[in-house]
């Protein structure tokens, strides 16, 4: 008598599946587990170093914060003189983003658009000075406005770590053999 051979091909695959199945489960239980900061560090003293050598007024930029503050991004963007803008992004050491952001246009529209439509609700004391507050639906802000230029720190980290940020700022020292760049001037 001859073997059906749908029966045999039906049972040959799940016992193909099954096979599999246990090499699958075996690897999620017993596979390595990378327990590596997924956040990828970068090295922004280079960007602010030559950004700050062509900005119109003085980047800012922290020193002396925690290893734990990670830079993940930074960025100027001189394109338009009058509207310059500085950022340099961080996930804090309670893995929560913080940024720095500067510009010279109009303080109200740079706030808006950095603070993520944040409403002023006060003031926090930062090393002294007073920094306008924000709270919003995504971020927190604290926010200066001094000479022309907004300097503000945002982002979901509390305000208690965005006031830490913000009194680490400090403005960029020349590179070695280099100050500042000299105004264009025209011959009278």
């Amino acid at each position: 008598m001859a073997k059906k051979r749908g029966l045999e091909t039906v049972r040959d695959m799940v016992f193909s599946l099954g096979a599999v199945g246990i090499v699958v489960v075996l690897l999620l239980l017993f596979g390595r587990h990378s327990e590596q900061d997924p956040v990828k560090p970068i090295d922004y003293t280079l960007k602010f170093q030559q950004a700050s050598q062509v900005a119109p007024y003085p980047l800012l930029a922290p020193e002396g914060l925690a290893e734990r503050w990670r830079p993940t991004s930074a960025y100027f963007d001189g394109t338009d003189p009058d509207e310059t803008t500085w950022h340099i992004g961080f996930i804090n050491p309670a893995d929560e983003y913080a940024a720095v952001e500067q510009g010279n246009g109009t303080p109200d529209d740079f706030v808006k658009d950095k603070g993520k439509n944040g409403r002023p609700v006060g003031f926090v004391d930062v090393a002294g000075e007073q920094w306008k507050s924000y709270d919003g639906p995504k971020y927190r802000s604290l926010v200066r406005v001094e000479n022309g230029v907004t300097t503000m720190v945002t982002g979901t980290a509390t305000y208690e770590d965005l006031a830490t940020l913000a009194a680490a700022l400090r403005p960029a020292t020349p590179l070695p053999g280099m100050g500042p760049i000299p105004a264009a001037t025209t011959a009278p």
